[in-house]
């Protein structure tokens, strides 16, 4: 069972794949090639389910950073004897640019250990189990490292460090003193393809140089915010660009799977896909936090996974795969132990064939957010967001699960008839670029005035004034906080003001943070405190003009982050939980700051 809390945990990223490194200096879940492939380290959630370790043999005082804008990790290991520095990345090519970031990355890990100070015996541990910690394959020893046979992947690993060979294992150590140091690169490559690369020290110390020079040169030309919490604003920006799998501009909402909401519980998730919704979220929060070129990538993946759905006349899935996959089909990992012993553990999701009418609306949002980095937009394209409209007016009176895919039965979520609002307001927003026939312009405007309508006569609890889950239903919901964020209605009328106490009231837990709803969804378990929503509160707080309640909520939000800024999807009895690094949380950092900006710009 693993047991090492989350925030010990820091990110890497090439836009492919997702590495967490402890601060312990063990790499404990790395995926190649891709976020969703089946992991080669995977001690995140079982200990024997394989890691790379690289560390001081002694107990040695910790501290770690991101290098200035970038997502190359530097941990700082301070003993008796002296220091060592690690510096990790996941590897970006030299001809990386800032609009360019992570094309046709090598699929290597790289690690420089350098002593700094004194001496410090050091050690590595080389334990790879590809495929969920199920393949053991053979290590055997080649000239410069040791390459692994019998499973799908094959890794190599380079290192200076002489190594001793055990079953499915290698280990070595080796004292450094001030001015030494050892590298250890790591190189993926399918089995049945040519040996993997040979990476010597000097080119793993400049391809760390490289990949760091990438990063800043991204930051440089793309992150342009200065407003409150300006770094922590742009590493949640850097953040959500890890999550981009640069090849098709797909978005996921995590890094990981199976972290749970409550510990030791069964509400375990794998979040390494492309929600409509959250990606759609992330680019706006990235037109924020950086100036997103990754637009036009993502909004061309979406039309080639989606638009064949929309011909055939069915609504587009809620999340494909990041090359545009439909079959997310769910299921579970019964050899893996979960994060403390947290069960259990799956891959793939089964909320993909769920109705959930809210994401037409979070992609035309995006577009009209976006559209002068989109361009000028094809036949295809055009059609396919006027069809996204469509949809909206032929299901926004439908039930549904809702943005929180609950497992219980569907019901009229306010939130879906709000994004079909939404759909719809931006479709006529975007009029001139979609060149919709002049009936169906009509229609748009017609319905969504039909849709505001409703909203205002059935989703307002008569007895408290608020917006709620669903209509007629007296059942809390964060997401009624949405009803200003999305411009609906005002952030200081009466029935948002109303919604915005009634969460507080109903909704908060003892330290503060919102939870997501009240009532059954259909699931066993208890669930943490939803980072997201708590962030939506600040958001609508600033946005009420309520500046100082707004940053006091910010504030509580993001101070639960680790040492490295990172946030997880929610938080409970004093530790992150669920999938890290969470997409949702990190988009409601950067608009919340945006937010409460604005509303600060404006009362000065």
């Amino acid at each position: 069972m693993s047991d090492i809390p989350l925030e010990d945990h820091a990110f890497l990223s090439d836009c492919h794949s997702a590495a967490l490194v402890t601060r312990s200096g063990s790499v404990d879940w790395l995926c190649f090639p891709r976020f969703d492939s089946p992991s080669v380290f995977g001690r995140l959630l079982d200990d024997d389910a394989g890691h790379l370790l690289t560390r001081p043999v002694d107990d040695a005082e910790v501290t770690r950073r991101y290098l200035d804008d970038s997502l190359v990790l530097e941990t700082t290991f301070r003993t008796e004897t002296g220091t060592v520095v690690l510096t990790d990345a996941l590897a970006l090519r030299p001809d990386d640019s800032g609009h360019q970031l992570g094309r046709d990355a090598p699929h290597a890990l790289l690690r420089r250990l350098a002593c700094t100070e004194g001496n410090v015996e050091v050690e590595v541990v080389f334990a790879p189990r590809p495929e969920y910690g199920l393949a053991r394959p053979l290590v055997v020893a080649v000239e410069g490292g040791v390459l692994t046979r019998g499973a799908p992947a094959a890794l190599a690993l380079w290192t200076e460090v002489p190594l001793t060979l055990g079953h499915s294992r290698a280990e070595g150590r080796v004292t450094l003193t001030a001015g030494q140091e050892v590298t250890v690169a790591l190189q993926w490559a399918r089995a049945w393809e040519a040996d993997p690369a040979t990476w010597r020290s000097e080119e793993v110390v400049a391809r760390l140089e490289d990949t760091t020079a990438a990063w800043q040169q991204w930051a440089a030309e793309h992150q342009r915010y200065e407003g409150p919490w300006r770094e922590l604003v742009r590493c949640s920006g850097r953040v959500l660009q890890g999550l981009t799998f640069q090849p098709t501009g797909a978005v996921v909402a995590a890094a990981t799977t199976s972290l749970p909401e409550e510990i030791g519980g069964s509400r375990n998730w794998d979040y390494r896909y492309a929600w409509l919704r959250d990606a759609s979220l992330t680019l706006d929060a990235l037109w924020i936090a950086a100036c997103p070129d990754e637009a036009r990538a993502f909004v061309a993946w979406l039309v080639g996974a989606a638009a064949g759905d929309l011909r055939a006349g069915s609504t587009p899935q809620i999340m494909y795969g990041v090359a545009g996959e439909h079959d997310l089909a769910e299921r579970t990992l019964d050899h893996l132990a979960g994060w403390r012993d947290s069960r259990p553990v799956r891959v793939g999701n089964g909320a993909y064939d769920q109705v959930q009418l809210d994401v037409y609306g979070e992609v035309l949002s995006a577009v009209a957010r976006l559209r002068e980095q989109l361009g000028e937009l094809d036949d295809t394209t055009r059609w396919f967001l006027r069809q996204l409209a469509q949809a909206a007016i032929d299901g926004w009176e439908q039930r549904d699960q809702g943005i929180w895919e609950v497992r219980s039965g569907p019901q009229h979520m306010l939130n879906s008839k709000l994004m079909c609002w939404v759909a719809l307001d931006r479709a006529i927003a975007l009029a001139d670029v979609l060149a919709p026939a002049e009936d169906e312009l009509a229609r748009w405007h017609s319905e969504r005035d039909r849709i505001r309508t409703t909203i205002l006569e059935r989703g307002v609890d008569p007895e408290t004034g608020a917006f709620t889950q669903a209509f007629g239903s007296g059942v809390m919901d964060a997401s009624a906080l949405r009803v200003a964020l999305v411009g609906f209605l005002p952030g200081d009328d009466p029935r948002v003001l109303a919604t915005i106490d009634a969460v507080r009231e109903r909704l908060t837990d003892d330290e503060g943070f919102i939870h997501r709803y009240e009532g059954d969804d259909g699931l066993e378990g208890e669930e943490g405190s939803f980072l997201l929503c708590t962030f939506w509160l600040a958001h609508a707080q600033a946005l009420a003009g309520d500046a100082a309640g707004a940053r006091a909520t910010f504030a509580l939000a993001a101070g639960v982050r680790n040492d490295v800024d990172l946030l997880a999807e929610e938080y409970g009895n004093g530790v992150l939980l669920g999938n890290l690094p969470q997409a949702f949380s990190h988009i409601g950092l950067v608009t919340a700051a945006a937010a409460i900006a604005a509303c600060e710009a404006d009362a000065g």
